[in-house]
């Protein structure tokens, strides 16, 4: 009674009509008839199971298609035949090759991807067998045709049947062509009985002589054989039946291999049948768009859920809860309103997530999983077996409070219809009642008036409604739960054309307490309707705002981009500013290494060299400070600079200079230390009554005390020889020794190298040198040697 009631419940709520859809999808027949019999899971790691099988294949369906299935059909028969030493007929053959290759192209096709799925247990029970589906291919053409090449002995007999049937042809084609053609019916060779033959008129059968094989139905051609071709015809039959006998060989060699990969060839059949189910359900997701709901122990909550067999563009998406705040639901409203819709939509819903499909709601449901969804909707009445509307109904809500538990979900569609008004509404609270008392879910549709009352004082019972317009007198199908429905029954009469006194009669009848309980409906929905406009409107308000914080955070974002660049831009122009200052200094030192040659008696080495270090050590300074120096404020503009007047260069830190000529564009020619600049107005700062600093006394200090000293801190040996070049090597060690060097660079040239193996010998050798080492980048690579003082 269970089964049939819960299959009872099933066709009630439309399964069936979704599993064609999903059976649509599959491939193999096979796959098709598992798919029209799926049944719900009862377990929840089942079904959890099945809707990550699912979701696993519509990711891979959307970056890498579908595999192929096609060509999948029953092998277990034949491979138990061949198992048991029977030959299978090419058809066989060619099923077990298309099961073979179709498992292959599973193999590869799930070897593309490097994320672990769900499904990977199934693509690894494949076995495929490469050599034997090729085999069976390469030795059948077509269920008629057996290849040349299956058998070197089958190539063999048939390259002599050819040769036969043509000698054969040959002496038939020589009698046609004769001065013996008169006597044939029409110049043509035929076969009879597997025999070439031609046809010959009655009357002249004896002038040729032969063996008769045939006669025509009118009696007036005979089927002969002339005598000059029946030795090769009978060999020709002889090459037949080898061939034959041969096909015969090849098919039982093959049937034999099939039957050694028995199992192998039976698991992937099992496998890509399995496959193509899990597929069928993606493909399926992928039709109705649907999502995976959650699985949770309790409550039921569908967001923005269709009923999957309606028209997705016209559905109605509502959201569905039960078994949260609430266990019962009561949904009321007038006819055509869409309170069985909804009621089916919950337990159909409920059914295809138990079979493992993907249900058309959004992403954020869930649901738990029941043992059985029992369901009593429609007019059932029998006349066979005696039973009316309210009797039929009455049999199905007995077997449902015989089999519900806490594990049911249970749906009543128009509970105690059929009977007295007030009897029937008593009794639907009845069965509301003692449903919930076994820990069921319900859901139920009625028009009494009273379960709405009931469902307004009991807690854990909600009501909900069907929106029906009154001015168009049509349903809006959406669902308003916490909201009791008003059966609309006057409105709707009176926008009918009835006529008022009738429907003032009616209104008469009404007891004060309806009376007042619709005004308290008819209240309740314009409140209704008021809070949704204000809540559409905060809605809006809402997505502004998130539109408007949006822009902001773009406008931020690219502004910080813009600051960053304009401080990248300025950074690197200020930085080739310093070199530039740098090779100024490098081009002064040059100048004061010349001067230290003509004095270098009377200079103090200590001292130039001191120099030259305080120098590069402040240039250096200046560089860190530009990297690591914080970003001031932005300062006020000053007055247009003059020519004599000292400025502050805006890009690089402040650096003061002097300005030597303002030129006719207004573009400024500076003089900032040795260096001397253009700047434009906007680039400097006026400071009034300030000196010049900075680089140029610097410069000026170093190179007025190396005019006077210096010990050369290198030495230029190119174009020497080496013996001259060691010469040369130890009188300028001994130089800058007496200096107190404590870094020398030695410039001998890359040439043929003989000069660098000299100067390289000698300073391991020399017993002032700690250590050297070729020149970087920059210092002249392998042309110089820098080598360090003790």
């Amino acid at each position: 009674m269970q089964d049939e009631l819960f299959e009872k419940s099933i066709e009630t709520l439309e399964l069936p009509k979704v599993l064609e859809q999903l059976a649509g999808q599959a491939v193999t027949e096979e796959g098709k008839a598992r798919a029209l019999a799926l049944r719900p899971f009862t377990d929840a790691d089942d079904v959890s199971r099945a809707l990550d099988e699912t979701t696993a294949a519509v990711e891979l369906v959307s970056l890498r298609g579908t595999p192929s299935f096609s060509g999948v059909r029953p092998v277990a028969a034949s491979l138990q035949r061949a198992d048991m030493g029977g030959a299978l007929n090419t058809r066989e053959l060619l099923d077990i090759a298309a099961v073979l290759r179709c498992a292959r192209g599973a193999m590869e096709y799930a070897s593309g991807s490097e994320k672990k799925t769900p499904i990977d247990p199934l693509f690894r029970g494949l076995t495929a067998n490469r050599f034997l589906e090729e085999k069976i291919t390469g030795s059948i053409l077509s269920e008629d045709e057996i290849a040349d090449a299956a058998s070197p002995e089958l190539a063999d007999i048939r390259r002599h049947k050819r040769a036969t049937a043509g000698k054969v042809r040959d002496i038939l084609q020589r009698l046609i062509s004769s001065n013996q053609s008169k006597y044939l019916q029409e110049p043509i060779i035929t076969q009879r009985n597997g025999r070439y033959v031609v046809p010959v008129k009655s009357e002249c059968k004896n002038d040729v002589p032969g063996l008769v094989h045939d006669v025509s139905a009118s009696g007036s051609s005979f089927f002969i054989e002339p005598m000059g071709v029946v030795k090769a015809n009978n060999e020709l039959r002889e090459l037949e039946a080898r061939e034959k006998k041969e096909i015969e060989r090849i098919l039982a060699e093959l049937s034999a291999e099939c039957a050694a990969h028995r199992e192998d060839i039976r698991q992937d059949y099992d496998f890509l049948i399995l496959l193509d189910g899990v597929f069928a359900r993606a493909g399926l997701s992928l039709r109705m768009q649907g999502m995976p709901p959650q699985i949770v122990e309790r409550g039921i909550l569908f967001q923005k859920a269709r009923h999957p067999l309606l028209n997705r563009d016209t559905a109605v998406a509502n959201d569905l809860r039960l078994g949260e705040e609430f266990d019962t639901l009561v949904v009321t409203g007038p006819n055509t309103g869409g309170k069985t819709v909804t009621l089916k939509t919950l337990g159909l819903l409920v059914l295809m997530a138990q079979c493992g499909l993907h249900i058309p709601a959004s992403g954020e449901s869930r649901m738990p999983v029941f043992r059985r969804v029992l369901a009593d909707i429609g007019d059932e009445q029998s006349i066979a077996q005696n039973l009316s509307t309210f009797s039929s109904h009455m049999v199905n809500i007995v077997g449902i409070l015989r089999e519900a538990d806490e594990k049911s979900l249970v749906l009543f569609d128009e509970l105690g219809a059929g009977t007295d008004p007030v009897e029937g509404a008593a009794l639907a609270a009845a069965v509301i009642e003692e449903t919930r008392s076994l820990g069921s879910l319900v859901a139920a549709t009625t028009h009494y008036a009273e379960l709405k009352v009931y469902a307004m004082t009991t807690p854990g019972v909600e009501n909900a409604s069907c929106e029906f317009d009154v001015e168009t007198l049509a349903p809006t199908y959406k669902l308003l739960i916490g909201v009791p429905g008003k059966s609309n029954a006057f409105a709707i009469s009176r926008r009918l054309g009835l006529p008022g006194h009738v429907i003032d009669a009616a209104g008469a009848r009404v007891s004060a307490e309806n009376v007042r309980f619709e005004d308290v409906l008819t209240q309740l929905d314009r409140q209704r309707q008021e809070m949704e406009r204000e809540k559409s409107a905060a809605a809006q308000l809402r997505r502004e705002t998130e539109e408007y914080r949006r822009q902001a955070r773009e406008y931020r974002d690219g502004l910080e981009k813009e600051r960053a660049k304009a401080v990248e831009k300025a950074n690197a122009e200020a930085r080739a500013i310093l070199d530039e200052a740098r090779q100024a200094a490098d081009d002064t030192f040059r100048e004061l290494d010349e001067m230290k040659k003509r004095r270098k008696e009377e200079e103090d080495w200590q001292r130039v060299n001191e120099a030259r270090a305080g120098l590069r050590r402040k240039l250096n300074e200046a560089e860190d400070r530009l990297g690591s120096a914080p970003r001031g404020p932005e300062l006020p503009p000053t007055r247009p600079a003059g020519r004599g007047d000292t400025v502050e260069l805006v890009k690089m830190g402040g650096t003061r200079a002097t300005v030597l000529e303002v030129k006719k564009d207004g573009t400024l020619r500076l003089q900032a230390g040795i260096l001397k600049l253009t700047a434009r107005q906007d680039e400097v700062r006026v400071t009034e009554g300030e000196t010049q600093q900075s680089v140029k006394k610097v410069v000026e200090r170093a190179a007025h005390q190396l005019r006077s000293l210096g010990a050369s801190p290198e030495v230029d040996l190119r174009g020497l020889t080496g013996d001259e070049a060691v010469v040369e090597l130890d009188r300028f060690l001994d130089n800058a020794v007496m200096g107190k060097l404590q870094q020398v660079t030695i410039i001998h040239g890359k040439g043929t190298g003989a000069v660098r193996r000299a100067v390289r010998e000698h300073l391991k050798r020399s017993p002032y040198i700690r250590t050297f080492r070729p020149g970087r980048y920059g210092e002249g690579e392998d042309g110089v040697t820098v080598a360090e003082l003790k």
